[in-house]
């Protein structure tokens, strides 16, 4: 079984790994655009891409850093909605899930 500790290292790791994805993603749809309209359609596509993968590298920093403040507070592993446990294989799944199984949307 893994402990709180290392799961809070490996979600720790997580989150600087999508930030620095997210400062990249940053930079490259702010990089100057192609005076041509084929290349700047194609260039426009790739922005929606990114901007799909940035949205969704904000939602996992989210639950990333909501998962860290409960095992500050000591409620990590503690299911938000039943208050029973949350199943070892779950986190081991889902290490930032606020849910068990039964209470999971």
């Amino acid at each position: 079984m893994i402990s709180t500790t290392d799961r809070k290292a490996q979600m720790q790791q997580r989150l600087a790994a999508l930030k620095s994805r997210l400062s990249e993603i940053s930079t490259e749809l702010v990089v100057e655009r192609s005076p041509d309209w084929e290349d700047l359609a194609t260039e426009r596509e790739s922005d929606e891409v990114l901007e799909g993968m940035g949205n969704a590298g904000l939602l996992e920093i989210r639950r990333i850093e909501a998962a860290l403040a409960r095992i500050e507070a000591g409620d990590y592993g503690i299911c938000a909605t039943c208050g029973q446990d949350i199943e070892p294989e779950r986190l081991d799944v889902l290490p930032d899930t606020p849910f068990c199984r039964s209470c999971a949307p």
